[in-house]
């Protein structure tokens, strides 16, 4: 459960949290058009930051252009709003979510000249997979739900409507007793996550989805980086689900998994069914950096 905090920045003010109400004739709420982000400021040694900020404002900004939503703020002013809305609830740590929605006014799918809001909520947010999945891997099923062909829903974007068939998936998976569910594309390759994009190791490389179906996550840009830089052989290619049976290792990302191990998929233990030694190499590198612990990348940092 969430815990209420004290504040909501709201289309330019902050309001209370239990008054940050909107319209039930709200047009995103009827039809799912809006666009959000899932940011996280962490705690470190030396104070608290947030992780890649600057990037997920760029990436909240070309999702509301491709869904054709006019944002009413400039990339700056929604950044201070940002760090402004830790700061006022003075969270230490946290999880940060601007939303772009449509308000009410004209209905239909057309939304004519309705207004374009935008609400920043923080709050706090511990393991999003849970400390144990993090620590020693978690359990996911291969969903029989399909990710999003391109030309249906556009990938590009953070799109809230598109994440029902996230919920859709993810309920799935738990009902049948898994942590998470993974999707494959309309042509039966691996896609990603419900919220997470998808790493494979064997014989030592490293293989990601292409940017096909899934979206530009940037924790996932991000250890793309690390493993770069540590000179981990590392591909952008397809993959099927049998590659996934008989990978050495399998981890996850995204901001709220962070970088989450998977130690088992469709009953088939992967590799020694625990975090490998890629994977562990890589969650201490980033846990190392979104501390603060890694000076060599105080530039992904926004210090609070």
């Amino acid at each position: 459960m969430i815990e209420p905090q004290g504040k909501i920045w709201m289309d330019g003010s902050f309001v209370n949290w239990a008054d940050a109400q909107v319209h039930v004739m709200t047009h995103s709420l009827h039809y799912g058009l809006g666009a959000f982000e899932g940011i996280r400021c962490y705690k470190g040694k030396s104070g608290s930051a947030i992780f890649r900020l600057q990037e997920h404002v760029d990436r909240l900004f070309d999702s509301a252009h491709i869904a054709m939503m006019q944002m009413p703020f400039e990339k700056k002013q929604v950044a201070e709003a940002i760090v402004e809305t830790v700061r006022v609830n003075r969270l230490e740590a946290c999880y940060i979510r601007p939303l772009v929605y449509i308000g009410h006014g004209s209905m239909g799918v057309y939304p004519g000249d309705n207004p374009i809001k935008l609400a920043i909520a923080a709050w706090t947010w511990g393991s999003y997979l849970g400390d144990d999945a993090l620590a020693n891997g978690m359990r996911a099923r291969v969903s029989s739900f399909t990710r999003h062909h391109v030309n249906v829903s556009m990938t590009r974007g953070k799109i809230s409507g598109y994440y029902v068939n996230s919920i859709l998936a993810k309920r799935e998976a738990k009902a049948d007793g898994y942590d998470e569910a993974i999707l494959l594309d309309t042509e039966g390759y691996v896609s990603e996550g419900t919220g997470e994009n998808i790493f494979i190791v064997r014989k030592g490389q490293i293989k990601t989805t292409p940017l096909t179906s899934i979206l530009d996550g940037i924790t996932r840009s991000s250890i793309i980086d690390l493993a770069r830089e540590r000179r981990i052989p590392l591909v952008e290619e397809r993959f099927t689900r049998d590659d996934m049976y008989i990978a050495d290792e399998v981890f996850v990302t995204g901001t709220a998994a962070e970088l989450t191990p998977v130690r088992e998929i469709d009953n088939r233990k992967i590799g020694s069914g625990k975090p490998g030694p890629i994977t562990q190499a890589l969650q201490k590198a980033y846990f190392s950096i979104v501390r603060g612990e890694d000076p060599s990348h105080e530039a992904w940092l926004t210090r609070i």
